[in-house]
């Protein structure tokens, strides 16, 4: 279904999942006021290339309307005014909040808690679990001024099961699925939906730069990290997000955790190269069954 005269804010939506979320609503028709902190005129601290402004035009060239707003969501006067826009140029319609803003790649060290240095680890706690909460904090009033609004909460992992490896990383991930899960209880009697979404294992900018590919040729990564064989695109949640805006009794969902893969069987979209990977079945079946993923024939998880 469509999501023409729909509006949508995506926080973090400068690259990464983000972009590609913004990306995938535009695609449907909807509006997307694009928030982030990379702007042509000057960079964020993490230094990347990628800008709202590119972000903005992608979604604008996909059938919608991008609207970059330069913001950190971590400033409450930047949230107000990304708010303000909204209010001015929409009359305050927001249909769709996708929660997304991350920032702490710079603080990922995947070693015991007691080793890493405690500022970063805080600081990754500041630009996440804070910016969620300010973002909601400002923005859910506009999405349940009228029914039918959906929040999504970005996260990592759909379950409290999964361990990332790190401690802090880790909690910032579940405080953002809970919020997520629980904020359902709040909006529900305003007749909205709010659900937590995860990837699985994302195909971003900053991975491939990691593993020293492109996009083009991720699969030469594959032999350095072989469970990346099942990786996807960033493309691939934002069609799940989308094909969830889109869906009219999306409602049945709330306040659960959703991954791209759960919603890939309920709607069967496909990733950029026209496969469906099924991070949570090869999770189940090779990861947790210790299986050399060199052995197994990822064609069929894919």
């Amino acid at each position: 279904m469509s999501l023409a005269g729909k509006v949508a804010a995506v926080t973090g939506a400068t690259r990464g999942a983000g972009r590609a979320i913004a990306v995938e609503l535009g695609a449907k028709g909807a509006t997307v006021f694009v928030g982030g902190r990379s702007t042509r005129a000057a960079k964020s601290p993490i230094g990347r290339d990628e800008t709202i402004e590119e972000t903005a035009e992608l979604v604008t060239a996909a059938g919608g309307r991008g609207i970059p707003v330069r913001c950190d969501f971590t400033v409450i006067e930047d949230v107000d005014a990304f708010r303000d826009r909204i209010e001015s140029e929409v009359d305050g319609q927001l249909d769709i909040l996708v929660d997304d803003v991350w920032g702490g790649e710079q603080a990922v060290e995947f070693k015991p808690f007691w080793e890493v240095d405690l500022d970063q680890q805080l600081g990754m706690w500041h630009n996440s679990v804070r910016a969620h909460l300010v973002a909601l904090h400002r923005l859910v009033p506009l999405v349940i001024r009228k029914p039918g609004g959906l929040v999504v909460e970005v996260t990592d992992g759909d379950d409290d099961e999964y361990y990332s490896g790190m401690l802090a990383y880790d909690s910032v991930k579940v405080a953002v699925r809970r919020m997520g899960r629980v904020l359902a209880k709040d909006v529900d009697k305003h007749g909205a939906t709010s659900v937590a979404v995860t990837p699985g294992f994302l195909r971003s900018e900053e991975m491939l730069a990691h593993f020293g590919v492109t996009e083009e040729n991720w699969r030469d990564a594959v032999p350095r990290s072989p469970h990346f064989v099942m990786a996807e695109s960033p493309h691939y949640v934002g069609r799940a997000i989308a094909a969830l805006a889109a869906d009219p009794d999306r409602h049945r969902f709330t306040g659960q955790a959703l991954a791209s893969w759960t919603l890939m069987r309920e709607y069967g979209f496909t990733d950029i190269d026209g496969t469906q990977p099924d991070w949570g079945r090869w999770n189940e079946d090779v990861v947790k069954a210790d299986l050399d993923p060199m052995t197994v024939d990822a064609s069929k998880y894919r």
